[in-house]
């Protein structure tokens, strides 16, 4: 379903239904949005598609939500990658096990996840691209952070985009964009 808010297919009155639904206690584990909910009867919380984790596609799922305009549950899947990422030496798995965060003290990484891995690597990039709301435009970057707390000052330099390089940072709801002179 995250996917679907990605890809700008799900019509702007039910976007809240599909956000609601993914950010759900059956959904969402607290480490990220399971593939599965809890509720179907094959979910297995260690099924490699059955109610795992994972990161590529929460931030997937991230972006599809920014683009709605949801930034709080943009910023909570954020926190939990992040926070999950910190138990992973800072570096994301394929796929992590779906159990509930509140039954576990850390994230329980799915037994045969690759590490690295390549989709998962670039998790954290989508995951900062979503909380900056940071896009492309005629020639330019623009930028709408909401950057929690949590993550405090968030700097980018030498951010390569048009032949050009840019610096970016951004603290809770401001921030700013600037041409470097190269």
């Amino acid at each position: 379903m995250g996917h679907l808010l990605w890809s700008g297919i799900v019509p702007a009155d039910r976007a809240e239904q599909v956000v609601r639904q993914l950010m759900s206690p059956d959904m969402f584990s607290g480490w990220g949005v399971r593939t599965l909910s809890r509720e179907e009867r094959r979910y297995n919380a260690l099924g490699y598609h059955l109610g795992t984790v994972w990161p590529h596609d929460n931030s997937i799922a991230a972006l599809g939500m920014a683009r709605y305009g949801f930034r709080n549950e943009v910023n909570r899947i954020s926190l939990a990658m992040f926070e999950a990422a910190e138990q992973f030496g800072h570096r994301l798995p394929e796929a992590l096990s779906g159990y509930a965060r509140d039954l576990m003290l850390f994230p329980v990484p799915y037994p045969t996840a690759c590490s690295p891995q390549a989709w998962a690597s670039g998790a954290p990039l989508a995951l900062l691209r979503a909380m900056l709301d940071l896009h492309p435009v005629d020639g330019r970057l623009t930028l709408d952070p909401d950057i929690p707390g949590e993550f405090g000052r968030m700097t980018a330099e030498r951010v390569r985009a048009f032949g050009r390089c840019w610096t970016i940072e951004a603290v809770g709801r401001t921030g700013y964009i600037r041409l470097e002179d190269v």
